[in-house]
């Protein structure tokens, strides 16, 4: 299935929702409610300008059907603040979550931890640990190893 960026929409829902710089969950969750048949999406990027180390990030997807071919486009409202062209990017996804799962989680996580902001989520515990950072299960160490991955191939090339 061939995942891209959609430079256009990711604009016109970033104007929509009047997405800020350095907000990624925040801006996808609210991309993510105003635009038909999205899904949520958690991850990381990569950004060719600054291959130090991946960024944890959100973004949403859209599945279409053309000529009975599948395609998933990556729709990022973050993308106006990245300052850089859809192929410098590489997305990791870690978690992809339906518009309804995300709300209970949400109003789940609000009701349990109401000083806490609820963005962003982790899924299911046990939680994986590494560095000073908690990230989510398996899938979340899977995409960020991966990310890493190409973070190193960047600056080798560079």
């Amino acid at each position: 299935m061939n995942k891209a960026l959609n430079e256009a929409l990711s604009v016109e829902i970033a104007q929509k929702i009047k997405s800020k710089a350095n907000q990624t969950f925040d801006n996808a969750y609210k991309a993510v409610l105003a635009t038909e048949n999205a899904k949520y999406v958690q991850g990381f990027l990569v950004m060719a300008t600054q291959p130090d180390q991946p960024i944890e990030h959100s973004w949403i997807e859209v599945s279409e059907t053309s000529l009975n071919e599948p395609t998933v486009s990556i729709i990022d409202p973050n993308f106006p603040h990245l300052h850089t062209t859809p192929a410098q990017l590489w997305y990791f996804p870690a978690q992809t979550v339906s518009v309804k799962k995300l709300k209970a989680i949400i109003e789940e996580s609000k009701e349990d931890y109401p000083e806490d902001h609820p963005l962003p989520i982790y899924g299911e515990a046990p939680y994986e640990y590494y560095g000073d950072v908690m990230l989510g299960g398996k899938e979340y160490l899977a995409a960020f190893q991966a990310a890493e991955a190409k973070c190193q191939e960047i600056r080798i090339s560079q």
